[in-house]
């Protein structure tokens, strides 16, 4: 375990702000500052707000991760970061943040895909990844099937969303029903207090010809407020518990049954699903029973590694290191639509540290 690569990951993409320190695959420190209580009086993440949150957040939870881990960062081989995709100003603070701390302590940076290491955080709690992996990724940016037969080099688009994201319709319904924000474990608790079969809401693009693996929930989201809205006109009562189950229903009955014929066309026997969503309890049961009855191997990480963390990050950036896979360069830039073919930005050519001076070093992170 000594010889493993040991790598601080920081991820700031939305509004968390993640540190993670893995050693190879086994998790020392997985350290959370989230500003989403901030954003809920607005319904949703303000960026600017994000952006502020982060800054003030980074010092402190680095060092607690470190804490937690027991080491030094000077005992680090490697920075990991998300270079995106995200929002831009919150970016740019972890992107900012990680080439600081890589030119002070002369350590390799990596700039990272935030998809892909929403996928490679599952090697933290089940091992290494099977090759090629098949995932389902969900989250209120991004609702995607990808195909991975190298995490830190290949990763292939199979399947994406082509309006509302998951979670974000998830948002968007609870905001309807007056539940909050974040809408996702909101309506996931009154589910389960539901009838799912209630009310027969659409399931968008399953038709015969449709795009086989895209989603789409604009239409789902739009018949579900339309529904409560023609209840409240009526000055009827509206079912919020039978509302959420059979919405819910409707959004994991789309994303598993085509995660599931995605892996059968592809002839993949095992199906990786991540994300902020994965932590929702139908997804995980209803992908469990498929997955079963097809004879195909499910591998879910548990819910705290499944929302936006510095594990996953640091979890991708050691496998790039392990995989002797190029550093970035210190000129790394943020970039809001990295596309998940580009698992991580390696550098355009070498950098020598060795004419900072030890002293600035020490100043600089002490």
């Amino acid at each position: 375990m000594a010889d493993e690569p040991l790598v601080l990951g920081i991820e700031t993409s939305c509004d968390e702000t993640g540190v993670g320190i893995v050693r190879g695959t086994t998790l020392l420190a997985d350290a959370v500052a989230s500003s989403v209580d901030t954003h809920a009086r607005f319904g949703g993440v303000v960026p600017e707000i994000a952006s502020r949150a982060h800054l003030e957040a980074m010092v402190p939870t680095i060092e607690r991760a470190l804490k937690e881990a027991g080491i030094s960062a000077r005992d680090l081989d490697g920075i990991a970061v998300t270079a995106g995709p995200g929002l831009a100003g919150a970016l740019l603070v972890g992107v900012s943040a990680a080439k600081a701390y890589a030119y002070a302590l002369n350590k390799p940076l990596y700039g990272v895909n935030h998809l892909a290491s929403h996928i490679c955080v599952d090697q933290l709690e089940h091992g290494p990844l099977p090759e090629p992996t098949m995932a389902l990724l969900v989250s209120g940016g991004h609702s995607s099937l990808l195909l991975a037969p190298d995490i830190t080099a290949d990763v292939r688009p199979l399947g994406a969303t082509i309006d509302d994201a998951a979670g974000e319709a998830f948002d968007k319904i609870a905001r309807v029903l007056d539940l909050g924000f974040p809408g996702g474990p909101v309506i996931d608790r009154l589910a389960k207090e539901g009838d799912p079969a209630a009310i027969a809401f659409p399931r968008g693009l399953t038709g015969p010809r449709d795009a086989p693996y895209d989603f789409s929930f604009s239409g789902l989201k739009t018949s579900v407020a339309r529904w409560i809205e023609a209840r409240r006109a009526a000055g009827e009562e509206v079912p919020v518990r039978d509302v959420a189950a059979s919405f819910q229903e409707a959004v994991v009955d789309v994303l598993t049954r085509k995660a599931v014929r995605a892996c059968r066309d592809e002839g993949v026997d095992h199906l990786m699903i991540g994300g902020g969503v994965a932590a929702n309890s139908r997804l995980r049961a209803l992908a469990e029973d498929r997955c079963e009855r097809a004879g195909i191997r499910l591998r879910v990480p548990r819910p705290g590694l499944c929302t936006d963390n510095g594990a996953m990050v640091a979890a991708l950036g050691a496998e790039m290191v392990a995989r002797n896979r190029p550093a970035s360069d210190l000129a790394l830039s943020a970039d809001s639509s990295l596309p998940v073919t580009e698992t991580h930005v390696p550098g355009t050519h070498s950098h020598d540290h060795d004419h900072v001076h030890e002293v600035s070093k020490e100043n600089l992170y002490s």
